[in-house]
């Protein structure tokens, strides 16, 4: 009778593991060192899925991001409800990650809801250009907000930049953008954020599912690409490069297959409720 307690502690220790496991593996991966965007590298987005195992789904996936939004593709929809966003102002850690700039909220920094579900917010970042295109466009710079479910799904919030007036949000990290300035993984607090200052400027937005656009590529990522085209400066966009210093003039990953995946366009009508 005494083993049944035993039994049933070491099967949950088990249950608990794999699911912290899969949580891990959902993650963007924070040591940037092993990959780059080279087209021609060993290490570059055609050889990512043979650098580790757990990568596999960067060369074998059927779900990967990031696509081509083309109007054809497209289906035009009003039932899937607008983005409801709970954002607060949190402190926050910037990182050099190495390929890119990293802002992580450290505190609780609100959440949006999906279909019932809850994603809470932990980080950004930006990718030059664009990894997203519509009708084949790419765009000067694209910015990825992760969010995280309870039990490990991810929901990212993609929103497009084209060359022209500042962007406010970046304005407020230029002084510590600099301050780590070619320090790989290097690291500062910036203070309170507040994500509500990363404006939208649209209720309309794409919706499919796909993946990281970096390893190890995890697929069944809930993608909302707003559908505005918001502004940003030459010099913003040539800072977000230069101050990584990974040898590469963009880190932005190849479009993927679709593979006949759905694509929605989120458009309110006169029905949708707030």
């Amino acid at each position: 009778m005494e083993k049944l307690p035993t039994q049933f502690l070491v099967c949950c220790f088990f249950i608990l593991l794999a699911l912290h496991s899969f949580s891990v593996r959902s993650q963007e991966i924070e040591d940037e060192s092993e990959f780059d965007y080279g087209a021609n590298s060993t290490k570059g987005p055609a050889r990512w899925g043979e650098i580790h195992a757990e990568w596999g789904a960067c060369s074998n996936g059927t779900l990967q991001s990031p696509i081509d939004m083309s109007n054809e593709r497209v289906n035009i929809v009003s039932h899937l409800g607008r983005l409801k966003k709970s954002y607060k102002p949190s402190n926050a850690t910037l990182r050099n990650r190495g390929h890119d700039m990293m802002l992580r909220w450290e505190d609780k920094a609100g959440a949006i809801e999906i279909k019932g579900t809850e994603y809470v917010l932990h980080q950004c970042h930006w990718h030059s250009p664009s990894e997203h295109t519509i009708n084949g466009r790419r765009y000067d710079l694209e910015l990825h907000m992760v969010h995280e479910s309870a039990d490990g799904k991810v929901a990212v919030i993609g929103i497009m930049y084209k060359i022209g007036r500042q962007d406010s949000f970046l304005s407020l990290l230029m002084d510590h953008l600099e301050a780590i300035t070619d320090i790989t993984d290097g690291e500062r607090a910036v203070g309170v954020i507040d994500p509500r200052h990363i404006k939208f400027g649209s209720r309309k937005y794409y919706r499919y599912i796909g993946s990281l656009t970096i390893p190890p590529c995890t697929e069944n990522v809930v993608w909302s690409i707003v559908r505005k085209v918001r502004t940003v400066t030459r010099e913003q966009v040539r800072f977000l490069r230069v101050a990584v210093h990974d040898e590469s003039d963009s880190n932005a990953r190849p479009l993927q297959s679709i593979n006949k995946r759905s694509i929605q366009l989120f458009r309110p009508d006169d029905k949708v409720e707030n």
